[in-house]
């Protein structure tokens, strides 16, 4: 990816099929209060800054697609707002980011009002937060799945799907994950990376064992 030519708001859009223009503003907005905001918080990796619309706007705003209108959206260890913040940009859900580092979680309120985006922040651990019994459970780059998995069980309504962001080790992590977890998944293709994946969970359930 580092040898990727820095991708352009307007390729960006194409990626995903077109974008309203006040949304592209708002998107925008949101990559201007991150840099503003990574001199003093490490929000983000550096080298990500350097190719912003693929690596946060695109990675994240995929899984916009992903989304019904009436969902409710519980974004784990959301970090930058990463996808959360822009998951809630990009259709107007209402969601809830849960980000456990006071900073990070001062930042996501004040670029969620500069946004006018739809969410609710919880400064706290995903497994200290009563459950939000959310749609849809979204997560990037927080925990391998076995992991993730009861955080993501936590917060998800009985008949909701998880929608998890994942790299090439995905498979591995999978196989881990089924020991403990029955779930029915589908993996579809990132639009923001050749290796990673868009996981979809539905069905999960914790296994008996013993």
């Amino acid at each position: 990816m580092s040898d990727q030519t820095p991708l352009s708001p307007t390729a960006c859009a194409a990626a995903l099929g077109g974008v309203d223009a006040s949304t592209m503003e708002r998107l925008g907005t949101y990559l201007t209060v991150l840099t503003k905001w990574q001199g003093a918080i490490n929000l983000v990796s550096v080298k990500t800054l350097q190719d912003p619309w693929r690596r946060h706007i695109l990675d994240s705003a995929q899984l916009a697609a992903y989304m019904r209108a009436d969902d409710t959206i519980a974004d784990l260890g959301s970090g930058a707002g990463l996808p959360g913040l822009i998951v809630a940009i990009m259709t107007g859900c209402k969601t809830e980011l849960v980000e456990s580092d006071q900073r990070k979680a001062t930042f996501l309120r004040e670029a969620a009002r500069l946004t006018d985006a739809s969410v609710t922040v919880h400064a706290a651990r995903a497994e200290t937060v009563p459950p939000l019994g959310a749609s849809v459970v979204t997560a990037r780059a927080l925990a391998p799945l076995q992991r993730l998995l009861p955080w993501v069980y936590r917060h998800l309504a009985p008949d909701g799907r998880a929608v998890i962001l994942k790299g090439a080790g995905v498979d591995e992590e999978l196989t881990h994950a089924r020991k403990q977890w029955s779930m029915s998944v589908m993996q579809n293709d990132s639009l923001s990376d050749a290796s990673g994946r868009v996981l979809t969970l539905t069905k999960l359930a914790p296994i008996n064992v013993g």
